[in-house]
């Protein structure tokens, strides 16, 4: 997108399909062993999940935010904190490091973009990093970003891969207050000296048990040692397991902890297995499926860049809306993918893993797992693309038969 960094709080993140900088492989699940996965895991009716009422302590109108802040905020129609946004945020308006661990979709950005953009519209000597997994993810943080901040002079960068370098090295020039990036992207601009880090006061890793899983680990410590001793964290994730806590601990100061995760992600989910006998077999199933009404918009996870090109003109040929998502896209491509998936110019996509986490498509009906997943953790990030927003989801997988042939529901 075509944004001006001189006027007012915008990012210049203009991807370009002609020009892409070839750094170092995306650091996909591709890297790691395939773990061996019984196909009952696979089957599971989904629960209807008892909420309860939250009430909330506060109203946006009782934070101490600077008036852009507030005037935005009223634009945008926010009246009522979502649960992870009421505990987080007046904690890191006093300069708290926070631990914000709660399900995809509840409103973390806004946690943290607040406290973040109150600093640095109060202290212009502050600076801050975000660091995201996916570049879709990055993106949606940005939006949300420049919107909050409209008018507030604030400049920024987004650095992710797939995007052409030098707009990215014009923007960085202008010395922005905020990055917003990919760790693989932001190393690659710390090796080649175009980004330092030592006045980052502020940083923020979201998805970060995500960004675990997708290799990050050592980006993510060579990245945090860069900054600014003293400065703000704050960390969001799904999961709280060693690998998170033992990173967290070491990179932030006397954090407070909060914790609004209602269940698992997959819990609305049904879930159930797909059996085939050979790829044509395998195709005509999916087939089959997709003219089912119900089905009324589908993302399709392939295993490899390849695969998924191959998948998604096949589809294509049999009169099918479909795109395709992959890392091997610029990210030019990738948007536009996303957003006619999103206004249902299209109501397939197929994706390799890089799309389980960071696309915010709240209507998704069906997830299908047209190969099945490296681990199982990538698979309920996979499935949790469905049934959001209070909707049931459906979840299929592929299985080939001499597999399910041998069904057996472990012992427990």
């Amino acid at each position: 997108m075509p944004y001006n960094p001189r006027r007012g709080y915008v990012y210049s993140s203009r991807p370009s399909p002609y020009r892409t900088y070839n750094a170092r492989p995306a650091r996909q699940s591709g890297n790691r062993r395939k773990e061996t996965i019984h196909p009952s895991r696979f089957i599971k009716a989904a629960q209807n999940v008892e909420e309860i009422p939250y009430e909330p302590t506060h109203v946006f109108g009782d934070f101490a935010l600077h008036e852009v802040l507030r005037r935005n905020i009223d634009r945008r129609g926010f009246t009522t904190p979502s649960p992870i946004q009421d505990q987080a945020i007046p904690a890191g308006l006093v300069g708290q490091d926070v631990i914000g661990i709660a399900n995809t979709g509840t409103g973390k950005t806004l946690a943290f973009a607040l406290p973040l953009l109150q600093r640095l519209i109060v202290d212009r000597t502050s600076r801050a990093l975000i660091m995201a997994p996916t570049r879709e993810l990055a993106q949606q943080i940005e939006q949300e970003c420049r919107q909050l901040a409209k008018g507030s002079g604030l400049f920024g960068a987004l650095l992710i891969g797939g995007a052409a370098m030098n707009p990215q090295l014009i923007d960085l020039k202008v010395k922005p207050q905020i990055i917003i990036g990919t760790p693989g992207r932001i190393k690659d601009h710390l090796e080649r000296g175009s980004l330092t880090l030592d006045n980052v006061n502020i940083v923020v890793l979201d998805e970060v048990d995500r960004m675990l899983d997708m290799g990050f680990v050592n980006d993510m410590r060579f990245i945090l040692r860069q900054l600014a001793p003293v400065r703000q964290s704050f960390f969001f994730s799904a999961t709280l397991n060693t690998a998170v806590n033992n990173l967290i601990r070491t990179f932030s100061s006397d954090p407070v902890t909060i914790s609004v995760k209602t269940g698992e992600t997959a819990d609305g989910v049904e879930q159930n297995i797909v059996t085939y006998g050979s790829h044509t077999d395998k195709i005509e199933k999916l087939h089959d499926l997709l003219i089912d009404q119900a089905v009324t918009k589908a993302l399709i996870f392939d295993e490899t860049q390849r695969s998924v090109e191959r998948l998604s003109r096949e589809l294509h040929d049999r009169g099918f809306k479909v795109d395709a998502i992959h890392g091997g896209k610029t990210q030019g491509q990738r948007q536009k993918a996303l957003n006619r998936f999103k206004a249902n110019d299209i109501t397939i996509l197929v994706a390799t893993d890089v799309a389980a986490r960071g696309i915010d498509v709240s209507d998704i009906s069906h997830v299908i797992n047209f190969s099945t997943p490296q681990s199982y953790v990538d698979y309920v990030h996979r499935i949790g693309r469905a049934g959001r927003a209070g909707r049931t989801g459906h979840a299929l997988t592929f299985v080939d038969s001499s597999t399910a042939a041998r069904l057996v529901v472990p012992s427990r």
